[in-house]
């Protein structure tokens, strides 16, 4: 990232490191976001994304390094930096004999807020068939908008939200990218994102930043990301026995990854076209049986795996 783009950015850490005990959760990390991005911190428990979240909100502090929001830092603007940002934490604990309206309504209160904008957020994460409902009866997915209505009651400009669907079903996981991408169109929101679910990544964000042990491996868009590295195409091949000893010979192989006893192996290409029909010679050279050919485009779960030899789930 040049000069321009970090005097144009909202949030600038700068060498920031945090340590527990034996372990260092960041390690020595500079991240810098512009205003109006969707920008997800991709990683495995364990990666440092959500250490790296909490002191952007103020609820850490860095043993080394500076952060700053809208070139302020929380040793001197904690005050105002507290009316500047919305969070929603991996699990948010309610009252459970409140309603939706009235949890609204005691949080709404800290900040001296009207009616009107409890009924603009009830609206805006669709629980207005819920407003009444007590939140001890609310489904996963229902309390994960409860949860995320909490944190743009005060009109944000920055969004910070941590593993905001885990645990939720697809149906409930979408619901939720869909009030934020409405949030980004409609009301210019920057957004923080940790996830370990790389289609979140995909669809939310214009900025991906993969971390792992603490450091940075990679950030960018998609895009970029998927293209700047060796290899953008993938090769599936399921054959009725053991074919490792063929791999050698197929020309225009980047990287291959051998699962199920070698019956199973992923060819990393960069032309799938040209590569695939020596494949399929080889095998029938061999009379070795398909049950099954996939080519697809690599996706950030091959780009995390190319980068730390494992996935990202484990």
């Amino acid at each position: 990232m040049n000069k321009t783009d970090t005097e144009a950015a909202i949030i600038k850490a700068s060498s920031v490191t945090k340590t527990f005990k034996e372990v260092t959760a960041v390690n020595n990390l500079d991240l810098y976001i512009e205003e109006g991005n969707y920008t997800a911190i991709l990683g495995p428990n364990g990666a440092g994304k959500t250490t790296m979240v909490e002191m952007i909100e103020g609820l850490q502090d860095p043993d080394k390094g500076t952060i700053e929001l809208f070139g302020k830092n929380w040793t001197h603007h904690r005050h105002i930096l507290h009316k500047m940002i919305g969070i929603s934490l991996q699990e948010t604990r309610f009252i459970d004999k409140l309603t939706v309206k009235e949890t609204l309504k005691l949080f709404a209160s800290f900040y001296a807020l009207p009616q009107s904008r409890i009924e603009e957020v009830i609206a805006l994460v669709k629980l207005k068939e819920k407003e009444s409902t007590l939140v001890v009866n609310l489904s996963g997915g229902q309390r994960q908008r409860l949860a995320l209505s909490i944190a743009l009651l005060n009109k944000p400009p920055l969004l910070l939200l941590d593993e905001p669907t885990t645990g939720l079903d697809p149906n409930s996981r979408r619901e939720i990218w869909q009030i934020l991408l409405d949030l980004k169109y409609n009301e210019g929101t920057t957004l923080i994102l940790t996830t370990h679910y790389m289609e979140e990544a995909a669809v939310l964000c214009d900025k991906i930043i993969i971390m792992d042990y603490g450091k940075i491996l990679a950030e960018g868009s998609l895009d970029e990301l998927l293209t700047g590295q060796n290899a953008s195409e993938v090769i599936t091949i399921k054959a009725e026995k053991d074919i490792r000893e063929l791999t050698s010979k197929v020309q225009g192989v980047e990287r291959k990854e051998i699962k199920k006893q070698g019956t199973e192996i992923d060819f990393y290409v960069n032309e799938t076209t040209r590569v695939l029909p020596n494949v399929l010679q080889l095998l029938a050279e061999k009379n070795i049986a398909i049950k099954n050919i996939e080519c697809r485009k690599k996706t950030l779960d091959d780009l995390f795996v190319e980068m730390t030899g494992r996935k990202i789930t484990e």
